[in-house]
């Protein structure tokens, strides 16, 4: 049976860099077996989290709680929860992940046990089987920007980590901002296609 692997687009420009190298990702994944399935945020409609920790408060481990919201999000949990892999991309914007992203691993919680009375939440998957890879994106050189953004990486690995997958290749694409319709080069193409590869190998 063929493995599945889900991409999220976290970029405000289709066709542009991070939607070009998560494309390159999952035709990676394809060369490996893989069924593909490309999902834009910006297409989607979900609701902000309100904190209401609704979703958290059942003790079920491996199984996620129900939010509070009927939106696009129910459909993209499952769609996670059914593959085998999944790709994160984001560019960064004002030293974070943009908006769209933001507010999709904000809606993550329901994969977390955290009652009233408990100091911190709990991962409910304890032990990640899936595969990730992270990708992000900036003007700055990538030697410069991994230690400047570093905490971009680190938040898209937790979101990774919180619906049960392991980042097995971390990505970022640096000077991507000289151009108005700016490609990504052959040899970044390449490297992200060999990353899709390892999400099913």
């Amino acid at each position: 049976m063929s493995k599945i692997v889900i991409g999220i687009v976290g970029s405000y420009r289709k066709g542009r860099i991070i939607d070009t190298a998560i494309s390159a990702v999952l035709a990676g994944a394809q060369a490996g077996g893989a069924e593909t399935k490309k999902i834009y945020l910006l297409d989607k409609h979900v609701e902000f989290c309100t904190n209401c920790r609704k979703c958290t408060q059942q003790e079920v481990d491996g199984v996620r709680g129900k939010c509070i919201h009927t939106d696009d999000m129910e459909q993209i949990l499952c769609e996670i929860d059914g593959a085998d892999g999944i790709v994160l991309g984001s560019p960064i914007n004002f030293f974070s992940v943009t908006a769209l992203m933001k507010r999709f691993i904000e809606r993550l919680l329901p994969y977390c046990y955290w009652p009233w009375g408990s100091e911190i939440p709990r991962r409910r998957i304890k032990k990640p089987v899936k595969k990730a890879v992270i990708i992000t994106s900036s003007g700055c050189p990538a030697w410069l920007g991994r230690i400047i953004f570093r905490s971009v990486l680190s938040v898209l690995k937790a979101a990774a980590k919180c619906v049960g997958a392991r980042a097995v290749k971390s990505l970022y694409l640096g000077r991507v901002c000289k151009a108005e319709e700016q490609q990504l080069s052959q040899k970044e193409i390449l490297t992200l296609q060999k990353a899709g590869e390892k999400i099913v190998s």
